[in-house]
């Protein structure tokens, strides 16, 4: 779950539990004692209504109970009011439902006043005793109590939905200015990691003043400083290289002359210098290969490349070198790919991991090479049968002159540079390219986004 979404929720859940416990003890401190105070006036003055009722009925008889029921229904409070005999037979005023005539004897067995409240009505019931000694029961039937201007069951439902919705919508905001420097922190962090290292989260001379914004700042800073610590690394790697080749095509050109004039004796020394020297040169060569694709100084001539073409071209060369070394090179399956790109590029990336495969396969394996189309992507497999590498170093092995083993590389001859410009060859173009172990040897996959048709 997101940090936006937590903080979202907790504020919302928060705001919740506070709407509920509010109505919950404005319900139980106020309405209650309210209702109970109601009970105790009504009961006071239902009690008088009964004295008076049985009073009138006794001196007045009919015509005057009559008349004075009348008046009581004519409350605003008051559905319907009744004076039953004993055999609940109505004597004067309306007839009451059969829910209020539940109470009937209960009240002729009480000296109490009888209640029974229902959520539309309350019905009360009395009993009346004259001076004969005859027995009666006065009931009444009364709407449901609502003070005024105070809201129905329904309204308070949706006054309170509207205050939880409007809650919601305000932690929304809240949620989302507080979390916004995070995501816009995160999304800068990935683009760093991406490689971009003009990447930066504030905006110049910002002075916000909270945690985040310091944030920002120092998040900033670490950004220039790497752009400038890389950029001034690969500078220097160039100029290197640059400075490196003047001096060796000098030494080259002694050693021609040196080979000439010595004796024999010296002849092996010499062709030894001058192997060293071409290892040389061909280092400084993938140096500055490297040193343009990690600055961007390698422009992309794009063309529609036939990818099934180049690839087959790479591996008759490789098999036939690998044919002097007790090895072999072999297409296991293959399809027809085109891919708007540098062909010159993809052809250095495909080889330079071939040729790794080459070197470090066992002798009578087989590097089995593989060219698929998946998923809008052309997928090249070059698997070798040289008993890998361990899992903790295979991310590292696209980095530049990183060694597996020293044994390995003293057998092989390899210097650490061609599957680092093998990555950043296939990353120009958008691609991406990993290695895993398959249990007999190493497997190096590159994929690469076709955007051209066949």
């Amino acid at each position: 779950m997101s940090l936006f979404l937590k903080i979202f929720l907790w504020f919302w859940l928060a705001i919740a539990l506070l709407i509920g416990v509010f109505s919950f003890v404005s319900w139980t401190t106020q309405n209650e004692p309210l209702v109970r105070q109601r009970r105790i006036l009504f009961t006071e003055s239902f009690n008088f209504q009964v004295q008076t009722a049985g009073q009138i009925y006794q001196n007045e008889q009919k015509a005057g109970l009559d008349e004075y029921l009348a008046r009581l229904r004519n409350s605003e409070r008051v559905s319907a009011v009744g004076v039953y005999n004993k055999n609940r037979q109505l004597i004067s005023g309306e007839e009451i439902s059969p829910n209020g005539l539940r109470l009937f004897d209960q009240a002729l067995q009480s000296e109490a006043v009888e209640f029974d409240r229902l959520p539309d009505e309350t019905f009360a019931a009395k009993k009346i005793v004259l001076n004969d000694g005859s027995e009666y029961v006065m009931l009444i039937q009364l709407k449901r109590y609502q003070p005024v201007g105070a809201p129905d069951r329904n309204t308070w439902i949706w006054r309170i939905l509207a205050v939880i919705l409007t809650g919601g919508l305000v932690c929304y905001g809240l949620a989302r200015y507080l979390t916004s420097p995070i995501v816009k922190l995160q999304r800068a962090t990935k683009r760093l990691a991406e490689g971009n290292l003009q990447t930066r989260v504030g905006k110049k001379g910002s002075k916000g003043g909270d945690e985040l914004s310091q944030l920002a700042r120092d998040f900033d800073e670490m950004a220039e400083r790497i752009e400038s610590l890389v950029t001034s690394e690969k500078r220097l790697t160039q100029d290197i290289s640059h400075e490196l080749r003047s001096p060796l095509a000098r030494m080259n050109v002694a050693l021609e002359i040196a080979k000439q004039k010595v004796n024999p004796e010296s002849q092996a020394m010499l062709e030894r210098i001058e192997k060293e020297s071409i290892r040389l040169n061909e280092m400084i060569s993938r140096l500055l290969i490297l040193s343009k694709l990690e600055s961007g100084g390698q422009e992309l001539e794009m063309q529609k490349v036939n990818l099934k073409k180049v690839v087959e071209e790479i591996v008759a060369d490789a098999d036939f070198e690998a044919q002097a070394k007790n090895k072999a090179v072999k297409i296991t399956a293959i399809e027809d790919s085109r891919f708007m790109g540098s062909e010159n590029l993809l052809r250095s990336a495909v080889e330079n991991v071939l040729r790794n495969a080459v070197r470090y396969t066992d002798e009578k394996t087989t590097v089995e090479v593989s060219l698929k189309n998946a998923n809008g992507d052309a997928v090249i497999n070059i698997k070798d049968y040289g008993g890998g590498v361990p899992e903790a170093e295979l991310e590292k092995l696209f980095r530049p002159f990183y060694r597996v083993g020293e044994a390995r590389e003293r057998k092989s001859g390899g210097v650490g540079l061609g599957l680092a410009i093998a990555q950043r060859a296939v990353f120009a173009h958008k691609g991406s390219i990993k290695a895993r172990n398959t249990g007999k040897g190493l497997q190096v996959e590159i994929k690469l986004p076709v955007n051209g048709g066949h």
